[in-house]
């Protein structure tokens, strides 16, 4: 454990919204009351984008807990999929009901752990894993580091995805960026939240980004309508880094 599990987080709330920061006075999740399990930033929204990249996932790692938004979405909108959330900060965890995370159950569990150690360890491989771990300083070096992402792809299975939520246009981000690159050996896509200050990676074999485009239509038209209102305002950007996605190397 680190000084990350010191860190503690702050809850704002009024007769709207319940949000979460920490020393600083950036938010770092945020829930409508009338809507609890409704996504309301659009870094989550994009961070969702991976439902146009395949099928739905049944095993999910999630790195970074919050306030839970992307967690309590899972758990109410893709009822196939096993969900594990790791998150370094104790006091993080104990604010769960305040955010109406459910209870720990045969599909979900909250694990307080070291999100870097968890997945150099995996208990399983995952279809999915997310990572969101900021905190009041950032982005972690612990996560976001080459031997992270490389723990991060032997995690995954053949077809999985690694989504993973960066700083947006900063030196740092262009290095993190490269490292996921190199890890995933090309696979790689980026969209930029309309929010401004989060980029978003989608990391996973280049096939399975390849094969994505090829469907892309059609994965769309087959969406439920949950997930068509929440991406639509990111699919055309997931759509477009498709479509620019560096091509590998003739072999």
């Amino acid at each position: 454990m680190n000084d990350t599990t010191r860190e503690t987080p702050r809850l704002h709330a009024n007769r709207q919204t319940v949000s979460l920061s920490f020393e600083t006075s950036l938010i770092q999740s945020c829930m409508r009351l009338e809507a609890p399990d409704e996504l309301v930033l659009d870094y989550t929204r994009s961070m969702m984008g991976f439902l146009l990249l395949g099928p739905a996932p049944r095993s999910v790692l999630m790195i970074g807990l919050g306030g839970g938004s992307m967690l309590k979405y899972l758990h109410r909108h893709v009822p196939e999929a096993d969900l594990t959330a790791v998150e370094i900060n104790p006091g993080v965890i104990e604010l769960r009901d305040e955010f109406h995370i459910p209870h720990d159950g045969e599909r979900l569990r909250i694990v307080c752990d070291d999100g870097a150690q968890f997945v150099a360890q995996p208990p399983q491989a995952y279809d999915l894993i997310l990572v969101d771990g900021f905190t009041g300083e950032g982005l972690p070096e612990a996560l976001c580091s080459k031997r992270f992402y490389a723990h991060c792809r032997k995690a995954l299975t053949p077809q999985g995805l690694l989504v993973a939520n960066v700083q947006a246009d900063t030196d740092a981000t262009r290095q993190i960026l490269k490292r996921l690159d190199q890890a995933f050996d090309g696979g790689l896509i980026t969209i930029e939240s309309t929010e401004g200050g989060n980029e978003i990676a989608f990391a996973g074999a280049h096939t399975t980004l390849s094969q994505a485009l090829a469907g892309f239509e059609a994965c769309w038209s087959g969406l439920p309508t949950v997930h068509q209102d929440t991406l639509a305002a990111c699919s055309t950007r997931v759509q477009g880094a498709l479509i620019k996605m560096r091509r590998p190397p003739p072999r």
